[in-house]
Formats: C-alpha cells, structure tokens, sequence
C-alpha cells in the first residue's frame, strides 16, 4: 500500500495514492460512489500521472452487521498507518446505544483540529439576503470539552457518589442533587494551546489577517475563560512578530492612551500582521448575521464549535454543501468527512446531495498538495449549481431548476470537468 508519509512537518504523497475510505451508513453508498467517480475524472483531467487506489474500511451499520463491531480494531489500524481517510455519514442513535462514532474516531486517532470553511456557492438557496458576505473557516476543538464523553447518569452510586466529592460550595449550585445527571468538562492548557496554534498557521499560511477566539469565558471562567487566556498567551509568545492581540491594544490602552494603541493597531494592519481579537459566543452567533465579512478564521471550544459550524453552513445553504476535516497538524493524520447525517429517509432513492463530501475530497486533495484537481472539483461545482443542475433538497426551493439524481449529479459534473 502506498500511504503519505509524515516527517518533520511535512506531508510526502505517492503519485500513487491508496487512500482508505468509510462508506457510511444511510445515504453513503451514493455519495461514496459519486465521491470515486467525480475524483477519478477530475485526476484524469489534471494529473494522468497520479493515481488513487480507494482501500475501503468498515464503521457503522456496515461494519456491525459483517463483524458484530460498529468500529473494528482493523479499521482504526488502517487509519492510523495511512495517516489519511475520508468518510461518508455514520449512525449515532440518540439517548443509548453505541457512543458516536464519529467523537470516537476523532479521539482515538487524536485529530485534535476539525477545520470546517463555510463560503458560498453562487445560486445556492439560503435564508439571508447576503450569503456571498459569509467566507469563514472554523476551528474546532476536537477532543476535550463535554464531548469527552464524562456523564454520569442520574440517581446511580456513581453520580450520588461524585457529589459528595465536591466542596460545599459547589454542591449547593446543584439546585436537584438527588436528580441530576453530571457531566465532566475537561479543557486543557495543552488542547487549547495547539488548536490556537493550528488556526493561527491557517492564517499564515492562507493569508488570512484576522483570527477570533471564541468563548464563554464570562460564566465558566476556568474552561472556557482558559482557552481564551491560554490562547492569547501562545500566540504572544510564539509569534511575536505576526501578530497583534486585543489584550496588547487594551494593555497599551490602558498604559498610553487610546490614540498610542490605535496607532500600534494600524501600524500592525499596516505590517500585515494578523489581528488576533475574541468574542462570547452569544455574541459571537449574532455577530456572524450581523456582520460575517468582518471574520476569516474562529478558533474555538468543542461545543461552542460545534454550534457554529452548522449554524454558519445555515447561512450558505445547509451542512449538505459544507465540508469538514479532522485534523491532527502535529503527526499529520487526517480524517475528511461528510459534515450532514445519513439520511436514512432517502437512503437509496438517488435523492442524496453529493457535494458535502466532495467538498470535503477537495479539502483532501488541498491538504497533500495536489491543488489542481481540488481545484477542479470546486469549480465543477460551482459551474454545475450556477446552471441549476441540482440534486432534490435543492430543487425544492430553486426556481426552474433542473433536478437531478446523485449518479446524474456527479455525471453533470464529470462532464464539466471534461470541458474545462
């Protein structure tokens, strides 16, 4: 098997590729199958000297019914010796049965960075007057937070038994001591610092001049309040000379004067630096209706992230046109994915929208270097929904649009990668 290697902060990439994939569950099979077809053709356009050999690994229903495991120790092996993958939708039931199989690929494989960029797609059906306004790219915290997965449930030893650990003080904020359930919020130093770090090098590295920390670091000082002052705090010390931070402005403010720190702020704009700022998360939502031209990269908590990224797809078109990443920037593994679920109500019926994983193929392409069939892919996209050549959830709201099935759909798009 030929896999990227990982050294020194540098991917090496086979021009012939194998690249382990998870079908999914529901909706999977056909957006799998058109990822595959839309892929190969966009190769053939743009590199005919590379190749990928899809190696396919099981997850989910797929892998229950074949092995009685919904996550295989051989699928997880795969993974983390290819150090990249790319997957469909998986099944989590709500409320019991199996923990979500994505939290736990993302934490066994460590991929601390989900990377979501939201844009717009011109033609695109969406709730606000100027989606073309929303171009932000997330980054979430992927491991720690409540998504750890630290509950205990209510009225058993172990939950009466975490209580009469805490303090008094704390225990009289629990307004239901004999009914509640508990759940652990771990947010790290260590966690905190290196998602900063990975989305402050997104910035260099993608010319981008502002990068806000998001938080609610007002109500739980020592979680969501660290990974504000944690954050601020690697980023002063370790890119002194790109950045230029609120807590320096209102330090010099403080120190100086209004005037002196505004005038240290332009002369940072000036010098290109990138403009580090935070947000509370209420206002931080708010923020990105009001007024998302402003932002080009948030860095924030698990939770808070996961929020934001769908709510942000909201304002483009849905989950169903946004991609994602899971991102472990220090060893290079690499999980993409389909960012909606598995649909099971169309499962089967053509109807499934491909462009989630694809866009997320184009992440994949970008990440090992291979920039002309990413780019390619995109294009294709945008050419195809500009002519309203579209799958069923958006020819519902599309006038005169020419709904297509997914097969057809990734068909349309081969065909504008031939022409191109």
């Amino acid at each position: 098997m030929s896999y990227v290697t990982f050294t020194a902060d540098k991917l090496t990439v086979p021009t012939e590729l194998t690249i382990p994939f998870i079908e999914g569950d529901g909706i999977g099979p056909e957006i799998t199958a058109a990822l595959q077809r839309v892929t190969a053709a966009a190769l053939t356009k743009t590199l005919p000297e590379n190749k990928i050999i899809w190696q396919e690994v099981l997850a989910g229903e797929k892998a229950f019914r074949q092995t009685g495991s919904w996550l295989p120790s051989e699928t997880l092996a795969t993974i983390k010796q290819a150090k990249l993958a790319i997957k469909g939708p998986l099944t989590t039931p709500i409320g019991e049965g199996h923990r979500s199989l994505n939290v736990t690929l993302r934490q066994e494989l460590d991929l601390y960075a989900c990377v979501r960029p939201v844009r717009y797609f011109p033609g695109v059906p969406t709730p606000v007057k100027k989606p073309e306004k929303t171009a932000i790219t997330i980054f979430r915290e992927n491991t720690e937070d409540l998504y750890a997965g630290i509950e205990f449930a209510a009225e058993t030893p172990e939950v009466k038994s975490l209580i009469e650990t805490l303090p008094q003080k704390q225990q009289a904020k629990l307004r239901f001591p004999a009914t509640s359930a508990l759940g652990i919020k771990p947010i790290s130093k260590t966690g905190s610092q290196r998602l900063v770090a990975a989305a402050m090098d997104y910035c260099l590295t993608h010319n981008k001049k502002r990068l806000t920390l998001v938080h609610k670091g007002n109500i739980m000082k020592f979680t969501e309040g660290g990974f504000k002052k944690w954050g601020y705090a690697l980023l002063e010390t370790h890119y002194p000379d790109q950045v230029f931070t609120l807590e320096q402005f209102n330090r010099l403010k403080k120190a100086h004067g209004l005037s002196a720190a505004q005038t240290t702020l332009t002369g940072a704009q000036a010098a290109h630096k990138v403009i580090v700022d935070d947000l509370i998360t209420d206002n931080c939502f708010q923020q990105m209706l009001l007024a998302p031209e402003k932002y080009q990269v948030l860095a924030t908590t698990n939770l808070n992230g996961d929020y934001l990224s769908d709510a942000l797809a909201a304002q483009v078109g849905g989950i169903g046109i946004s991609p994602g990443a899971n991102i472990n920037y220090q060893t290079g593994a690499a999980l993409f994915e389909a960012t909606h679920g598995t649909a099971p109500d169309i499962a089967g019926q053509g109807l499934a929208n491909p462009c989630s994983l694809l866009l997320s193929m184009v992440m994949l392409l970008e990440y090992i270097g291979w920039h002309q069939p990413a780019k390619t892919i995109e294009t294709a996209i945008e050419d195809t929904l500009e002519q309203k050549i579209v799958t069923h959830d958006f020819a519902q709201t599309i006038p005169q649009a020419q709904e297509v099935s997914t097969a057809d759909f990734a068909t349309a798009l081969i065909q504008q990668i031939e022409h191109s």
